[in-house]
C-alpha cells in the first residue's frame, strides 16, 4: 500500500468533516458514520486513509471501534504552515492600512502617510 501523507489524507471534504467531528472527541464508527451521511463501507474506507495518513488512532471498546484525533501530525502541519499564515497575516496588514488610509481613516502604522499629507 502506498504511503499516504496528512496533506493527501485531508484533500477529501469527508476526511476533513471526519477529523472536525473528531477534535471535539473521540467516537465509534457509528456516530461518524450518522453525523457524515456517509455509508459504513464509505465511511470505514475514509478512516483507514485517515489512519494510514496518521491522523487518526482506533482502539477496541467491546464490539466498538472508536476513533481519535492524533495531533501529532496536525502539529507538524501547523509548524510547517507557520511562515505562511505569517506572510498572509502580514499582506492583510498592509491592505487594511492601504483601505483605512483610501477612507481616510486614521492608520495605526507610523510610516504610512496620513490623510494631511
Amino acid at each position: 500500500m502506498p504511503d499516504v501523507t496528512p496533506w493527501t489524507a485531508l484533500a477529501d471534504p469527508h476526511r476533513r468533516a471526519i477529523v472536525a467531528l473528531l477534535r471535539e472527541r473521540p467516537r465509534p464508527v457509528g456516530e461518524i458514520v450518522a453525523a457524515c451521511g456517509l455509508s459504513q463501507p464509505s465511511t470505514s474506507k475514509h478512516l483507514r486513509v485517515l489512519r494510514d495518513a496518521g491522523l487518526v488512532r482506533v482502539s477496541q471498546d467491546a464490539q466498538r471501534r472508536v476513533y481519535a484525533l492524533d495531533p501529532a501530525p496536525i502539529a507538524a502541519l501547523d509548524a510547517w504552515l507557520a511562515p505562511y499564515r505569517t506572510l498572509w497575516n502580514d499582506s492583510l496588514d498592509t491592505l487594511g492600512r492601504r483601505l483605512d488610509q483610501a477612507s481616510g481613516e486614521p492608520s495605526d502604522d507610523p510610516e504610512a502617510p496620513s490623510a494631511k499629507d
